[in-house]
């Protein structure tokens, strides 16, 4: 059977955020470093190794731990910054790097220490924090950091959902 491109759906913008809907993405991103480690629970070298598509389910994992870095750091240039221009990067090079070889432990500890500060942050912030923005240097898109937590929810549950599928494909 051929992979979904989207095992989940695609993406659909939420625009606006409520304060309660705000809470709920929130909560919901602070579960993706759990979603993560049972994802892969019990998966040998070979298993994490299994290819999705384009990537093996270890680079998944290390690629969901520096697009969310990315994007914390996004944040705080954001909160810090006036509508700052932040820097895009090249997420399939950054797959093919020596690291996303590493082991599946090094992905999912990035994973909670990111999200562990992230978390902290975002439930810090205020609604005027939320309304900041910065901008992006190759799609243009100026967006609301609120604007961010549905797609970065998605972002983790589309990538759990593809290592299920591979699970789910193999009997694992």
């Amino acid at each position: 059977m051929h992979p979904p491109a989207f095992p989940i759906g695609p993406f659909d913008p939420e625009r606006p955020i409520s304060a309660q809907r705000r809470d709920q993405l929130i909560e919901d991103l602070a579960l993706t470093p759990p979603r993560f480690a049972k994802v892969v629970e019990g998966l040998s070298g070979e298993q994490l190794d299994s290819p999705y598509v384009n990537w093996s389910i270890r680079q998944i994992v290390h690629h969901v731990a520096d697009s969310h870095m990315n994007c914390f750091i996004r944040f705080k240039w954001a909160l810090t910054e006036d509508h700052p221009t932040i820097k895009a990067y090249d997420e399939g090079a950054w797959s093919q790097l020596p690291d996303a070889q590493a082991e599946i432990t090094l992905g999912l500890s990035l994973l909670e220490s990111i999200h562990a500060k992230w978390d902290s942050l975002l439930r810090a912030m205020t609604d005027t924090d939320f309304a900041r923005t910065f901008q992006h240097p190759e799609s243009g898109n100026t967006p609301r950091l609120d604007e961010l937590l549905p797609m970065y929810t998605w972002h983790a549950r589309h990538h759990a959902a593809q290592i299920q599928w591979v699970r789910d494909q193999q009997g694992w």
